[in-house]
């Protein structure tokens, strides 16, 4: 993971959208939020969890590595760039490549879009905008040590597995202590199939 990062604690997270809006704030893409709030079981449980870039370190990010026009850049210091406007195509790669269902594409514009952890501000040694209006700390930014500092005992891992395909990220999440640092599963668990709830079909 990336030396100074996010780090998204599930268990915090209240669903309040104070991220959703703060990133409309940020000057790079104002009145739009580069920042996904799901529900991973909406209808049946109140959890939510925010899903940002996890800046994608090994393989080399996906979505940079598929797009024609060498549009998406990763800095020195692993920070996956949002497309720069004057190569992006709009040919959507990126939101096909992207393992987390992150990029976006401005249709009008014809344009992809995705939170680049407020580069801006973090380059400047300011938190990006989600994490400084979150009120549990559900999106902390800062180093592991300074995460420990304040959650002792607590435990992360930077580790996806899609399949036989395990993706390393800048962006860690934390995991119970107890789990250890394997992997975790990639994606979310599928309810839904052509209309047809699968959690409710006959196993048969």
């Amino acid at each position: 993971m990336m030396g100074r990062t996010i780090f998204i604690d599930p268990g915090r997270c209240i669903g309040c959208q104070a991220c959703v809006s703060a990133c409309r704030e940020c000057d790079s893409h104002r009145g739009k939020s580069m920042i996904h709030l799901d529900y991973p079981d909406e209808g049946h449980s109140v959890a939510s969890l925010p899903t940002v870039c996890m800046h994608c370190e090994d393989p080399v990010a996906p979505c940079a590595e598929v797009c024609p026009a060498d549009a998406i850049l990763v800095t020195v210091d692993g920070v996956v760039q949002t497309a720069d406007t004057s190569r992006c195509i709009g040919c959507a790669n990126c939101v096909n490549a992207c393992p987390f269902g992150v990029p976006k594409i401005d249709l009008a514009a014809k344009l992809q879009m995705k939170c680049d952890l407020c580069y801006d501000r973090t380059s400047a040694g300011l938190a990006p905008m989600c994490a400084t209006v979150c009120p549990t700390g559900a999106l902390f930014y800062g180093t592991l040590d300074e995460l420990r500092a304040e959650r002792p005992g607590v435990e992360v891992v930077d580790a996806f597995a899609f399949g036989g395909t395990t993706v390393r990220t800048g962006v860690a999440t934390v995991v119970p202590a107890d789990r250890g640092r394997r992997p975790l599963p990639g994606g979310l668990p599928v309810v839904e199939v052509n209309g047809v709830d699968v959690r409710k079909a006959d196993p048969r």
